[in-house]
């Protein structure tokens, strides 16, 4: 009986695989930095669109817009990241393609809209009443996107996570249209003429563009080189 003991005693116990802490930490944290992009841009968009109309600027609604359609991208982006603080990801499953691709349609539809209403503007000579809020909007923009870009490129290379990097490379374009919008608002503020709105809103819609055609790509791919475990 003390020998069958003895020998259950020496079986080696085996846990379930777990991150290691410095791993844990890390995730912990760009989850973190996915819910402060969700809130931002929900609230840069409520923002921008109410001035946008109240104002009658393009460039500055459609900034909005696009700020929410990248809300859509980063609730994808913060459910691939509590999967993988469970086990380790190698694609992307059907909740992040299916946000990847209702989040390159609507980019696809500002694109189209934007065109439309640029065209007519430029068309018209319709012009903004003010575009002092797309400078203000603009540069806490920049100040914000530029923090999120620097603290994710951080948190992605540490964790070896092309994925969480590539998040980074969307934060990257929020800040290049942040400056476009900064100036299109600052030329029209300074010389007033009436296409400087409309070529803003063009310079958007191309961004959009881009940003559709990335998201459907990702979404048929569906692979990601991420080697954190």
């Amino acid at each position: 009986m003390e020998t069958d003991l003895q020998n259950t005693m020496d079986i080696p116990m085996t846990d379930a695989p777990s991150l290691p802490a410095s791993d844990a930490r890390l995730l912990r944290h760009a989850l973190v930095l996915g819910l402060i992009t969700i809130a931002y841009n929900l609230a840069e968009g409520a923002v921008s669109v109410a001035f946008g109309m109240s104002e009658e600027t393009l460039a500055l609604f459609g900034f909005g817009v696009d700020s929410f359609v990248e809300v859509i991208s980063g609730v994808g982006i913060v459910h691939m990241v509590l999967r993988m603080r469970r086990s380790p990801v190698h694609d992307r499953d059907a909740f992040e393609r299916r946000a990847l691709r209702i989040t390159g349609t609507a980019f696809y539809l500002l694109c189209c809209g934007l065109l439309v209403g640029a065209v007519y503007n430029i068309a018209t000579g319709a012009v903004p009443e003010s575009t002092l809020p797309g400078i203000v909007i603009s540069v806490l923009s920049i100040l914000t996107m530029y923090f999120l870009l620097r603290a994710k490129l951080r948190t992605g290379r540490a964790l070896r996570s092309d994925a969480i990097v590539a998040d980074a490379q969307c934060t990257r374009t929020c800040l290049y249209l942040s400056v476009v919008l900064l100036l299109s608002s600052g030329l029209y503020a300074l010389v007033a003429l009436p296409w400087i709105d409309g070529i803003g809103s063009l310079a958007i819609a191309v961004f959009a563009f881009r940003e559709g055609r990335e998201a459907f790509e990702k979404a048929r791919s569906g692979a990601l080189a991420c080697s954190c475990h």
